[in-house]
């Protein structure tokens, strides 16, 4: 019964979100396209000929707005799950944590990435420190692998929630980064803890 009136308020929440009217509206795959592009808007990111790798990218609306905004973009998405096709996209399926699935993001960059993006959560537990940790963590190992790939002066972007490994990361992004700024677009959901990290030119 419970389980059954917490999917009728999702329902009736994403009946009422103006973002996921207007995702269906513009043909994007999900309302977390706005974020994206809202970061774009302010720190002005993307531009044409551009490497980008979208972790943690299903159902696919990040990289279907880089794959619009972008000419001749070299896009590579991986998820767990799989999505649909999407114009100038490389897809993989797998466990980005996992080296075999870094080393094959690596195989399909020549010249290295402009722009690492990552979207990853964790499945939520419904216990939400756990949670904000455990997403943490897989922001900070996206951060690491960026490093890794990215050229001198890229851009890391990444989905971050207040709580206890907020300064954590924003400790590992000073380090790696010589610009860090934590950004929350309007249209993230005001009782959502959700923030975004963007860092800009490798150390």
């Amino acid at each position: 019964m419970k389980k059954n009136k917490i999917s009728k308020n999702w329902i009736n929440r994403q009946k009422r979100d103006i973002f996921v009217r207007q995702s269906k509206v513009d043909g994007y795959r999900a309302r977390s396209v706005y974020k994206l592009i809202e970061i774009d808007e302010k720190f002005k990111i993307f531009r044409g000929g551009m490497s980008v790798i979208d972790i943690g990218a299903a159902p696919g609306s990040w990289s279907q707005f880089v794959a619009k905004a972008i000419k001749n973009a070299k896009i590579i998405s991986i998820d767990l799950k799989k999505m649909e096709p999407i114009e100038k996209t490389i897809q993989i399926k797998g466990d980005f944590t996992n080296q075999k699935i870094q080393n094959e993001i690596k195989s399909y960059l020549i010249k290295g990435s402009d722009v690492v993006m990552s979207d990853m959560a964790v499945n939520t537990t419904g216990i939400k420190n756990i949670d904000s940790i455990q997403t943490g963590e897989l922001c900070k190992e996206a951060m690491i692998f960026s490093k890794e790939v990215m050229h001198e002066k890229g851009f890391f972007i990444s989905k971050i929630f207040m709580g206890a490994t907020f300064n954590e990361i924003v400790a590992l992004g000073k380090k790696i980064f010589k610009e860090v700024k934590v950004f929350k677009p309007k249209s993230s959901r005001k009782d959502s803890k959700e923030s975004f990290i963007i860092c800009k030119n490798l150390r």
